[in-house]
């Protein structure tokens, strides 16, 4: 929320969903007609589907694609994870991810309208896709895929378009908290984050493409 707070006082447009319909029309209300959130099921590619063709006509092909989507597992030893959890996990972290890839792409790659244009992707990754910690490996998993799936996506798209992994530092958000109860308040608030973040990610171009960055402290 924080960070679409900042792209839109930056005086960018979003279509942005989330997971309930409950948060989404919170979000519309807030922000206005101008911009459009819906809640998505982004596990199933039927309603990503749908949900970018409705994209489509509100806005045209969207300059930027942040996919942040994720969830964690709750501390515990990989053999004592379920596997429902296990592959509800791998579902939104991996296979969302891949779904609105699978939608909005196209219309990126085809976008001629506009020069020079540097469509750009951001799939949100993690320290833990660099690294591993015990006691949350399918959150490594995850995000360790996350990294290589952007890698090669990057050697697939045209010139004029870039993608990147971000890892995007440490924040206090109920994630985090689940991880790390009270420390996690020695970390930055969302807001504090975005106020960094958002012009990052916005500075980027065709001319970062395939690389693993991080936000900057």
């Amino acid at each position: 929320m924080a960070m679409t707070t900042a792209l839109i006082n930056a005086g960018h447009v979003i279509t942005g969903c989330c997971r309930s319909r409950e948060k989404a029309a919170s979000l519309q209300q807030l922000h206005g007609a101008t911009h459009s959130f819906d809640a998505v099921d982004v596990t199933s590619d039927p309603k990503v589907s749908r949900w970018a063709v409705q994209a489509f006509d509100r806005q045209g092909p969207p300059d930027l694609i942040i996919n942040n989507a994720a969830i964690i597992n709750p501390n515990n030893k990989l053999w004592n994870i379920s596997a429902a959890d296990f592959d509800q996990l791998i579902s939104i972290n991996i296979s969302g991810t891949a779904n609105v890839l699978r939608h909005f792409v196209p219309q990126m790659v085809s976008r001629q309208d506009t020069t020079p244009y540097d469509g750009v992707i951001v799939n949100f990754s993690s320290g833990w896709g660099r690294s591993v910690s015990a006691e949350v490996a399918p959150y490594c998993a995850s995000k360790w895929a996350i990294e290589g799936l952007t890698l090669a996506l990057a050697r697939e798209l045209p010139d004029h378009m870039c993608a990147v992994s971000l890892n995007p530092g440490i924040i206090n958000t109920e994630m985090l908290q689940s991880c790390l109860g009270s420390g996690a308040e020695y970390y930055p608030s969302p807001e504090q984050w975005a106020a960094r973040a958002v012009p990052f990610i916005l500075a980027l171009n065709r001319s970062h493409n395939a690389q693993q960055l991080s936000v900057p402290d």
